[in-house]
Parts: C-alpha cells; sequence; structure tokens
C-alpha cells in the first residue's frame, strides 16, 4: 500500500467508513509506516472541529407516526408496472472486463469517502476561520477600559447609580459598585471644551477632594472610569482645568456637577 491509498483509508476512518476489511489494512499499513501516524492524527483533529460544530436535536416526537401516514396516501406501484409505463430503450450491451467490475466499486468508494472527508475538513476549517477571526478582531478591536469597568459594575450584586444635570448643559449618569470599588461616570448632552482646557474628576470624601482622572467629551458624550477606590458615601464631582488637569491637585474652578452616594 503506497502512502496515498493509506490517506484515504485514514480520512475514511476519521468518519467511521472504514469495513472489516479496510480497518485490517489500515492497522497493518499503520504498523509498517509509523511515520504516517501525522496523517492520522490530522485526519482525527479535522473529524473532531467539524462534530464539535453540530449541535444535538431531538426530533419531533410524532416525525415517524407523520412520515408513516404520508407513505400511505402515496400512490402504489409495483415495479411491474413501473417497467410497462417506461418507453423502450434502444437496445445496447457491452460485456465489462472482469477488472473493471472489481475495481470500479472500490474507487467509487474511495472517491465518495474523499469527496466527504474533504467537504467535512472544509467546514471544520472555515468553522476554525471563523472563530480565530473572532478572536482577533476583538484583539484589535478591544474594548476602553471604562466601557469594560462599566459592564462588570452593571453585573455587580450591588449596582447602583444616579443622574445629575451638568452646567453649562447635558446631564450625566454617575455608576458604582461598592463591592468592586470602582465607579464609572457617562454623561450625555455636555459642551465639548478648548484644546487646552478638560473635564476633572474628584472624590469628595469627608470634605476633601481626591483627583480621580480626567476625561474629554466627543460628541457631547464620554464615558470615564474614576481612578482610584470608591467607596459608598463618597461625592463624585468634575470641575474643568487645564489640559492634563489641576496643577496644585486641587479643584481651582466651582463644579460643573456633583452626585452624591448613599454611605
Amino acid at each position: 500500500m503506497n502512502e496515498n491509498d493509506f490517506a484515504e483509508l485514514s480520512a475514511a476512518r476519521a468518519l467511521g467508513a472504514l469495513s472489516p476489511d479496510e480497518q485490517r489494512a489500515f492497522d497493518e499499513a499503520l504498523a509498517s509506516h509509523p511515520e504516517w501516524a501525522a496523517t492520522v492524527a490530522a485526519d482525527e483533529a479535522a473529524a473532531a472541529a467539524l462534530a464539535d460544530t453540530v449541535t444535538d436535536v431531538a426530533p419531533p416526537a410524532d416525525l415517524r407516526a407523520s412520515l408513516l401516514a404520508r407513505i400511505q396516501d402515496l400512490p402504489q406501484h409495483s415495479d411491474a408496472d413501473a417497467a410497462a409505463d417506461a418507453p423502450p430503450a434502444p437496445f445496447t450491451f457491452v460485456t465489462p472486463s472482469v477488472e473493471s467490475v472489481r475495481s470500479a466499486p472500490i474507487a467509487n468508494a474511495r472517491r465518495a469517502r474523499r469527496i466527504l472527508f474533504a467537504l467535512a475538513a472544509s467546514i471544520a476549517l472555515v468553522v476554525a476561520i471563523g472563530i480565530g477571526g473572532t478572536m482577533i478582531a476583538g484583539q484589535l478591536n478591544p474594548k476602553p477600559a471604562a466601557v469594560v469597568a462599566l459592564e462588570k459594575i452593571e453585573s455587580a450584586p450591588d449596582a447602583a447609580s444616579a443622574q445629575a444635570g451638568v452646567t453649562g448643559g447635558g446631564t450625566a449618569t454617575l455608576h458604582w459598585s461598592s463591592s468592586l470599588g470602582q465607579a464609572v461616570l457617562v454623561s450625555s448632552g455636555m459642551a465639548s471644551l478648548a484644546s487646552d482646557r478638560t473635564y476633572e474628576l474628584w472624590y469628595l470624601r469627608d470634605g476633601v477632594p481626591t483627583a480621580a482622572g480626567t476625561f474629554d467629551v466627543s460628541g457631547g458624550s464620554a464615558t470615564a472610569q474614576l481612578r482610584g477606590g470608591f467607596q459608598a458615601g463618597d461625592i463624585v464631582a468634575v470641575t474643568v482645568e487645564q489640559q492634563g488637569g489641576s496643577a496644585t491637585g486641587q479643584p481651582t474652578t466651582k463644579p460643573v456637577l456633583a452626585i452624591e452616594t448613599p454611605a
């Protein structure tokens, strides 16, 4: 047996399509050529990948009864009736050789198995590419950290939020979770600032302001995660500062927004 014949048997074996004689031939060939084991492994992996894409679905309970009922309604014809109704065909007689009679079924079976396995491997490859493409797309276009933090907060059992108006127009909603110690501010309709100015976030805790990061507004909207640990009872405020944030570490303007959270 050459390597091509073995590859055909290996593909059929991966699909569970070998006859007992073919299985014996496969085992003997693999024992004589252990270097062909890589082909077997690749075929098994392709078949397994294809199987993973198929979800088991139970057929309807009445499927068998429905099919039998339809069959009974179909007109019944015997082979003799079909032969009588068929138009006469021109007489042609060809005597096949013994070799062609023996080889044709085997060749056709191998060809069918090759096509079937090629299709299975192609589907598995498409699925793998699809999954890989989704993973790569996610890596190339990661979610902003503030959005990820917001999703975590909203999934927390103690997720809470409060909304307030912004001086100069717009609204802002503070989302927080005390158990996570995180807070995210989502604004809408806020005014954009000059290039040398920015919005700065502050925690007001026991009357002491602590800087919690800066953010800019694009199209009136922004999603900003507060830096540092959030605590229940904090007041979250926003001021307008120089680009990069207050140089003194203290607010230099009156807050345009302040949201209290319950202790």
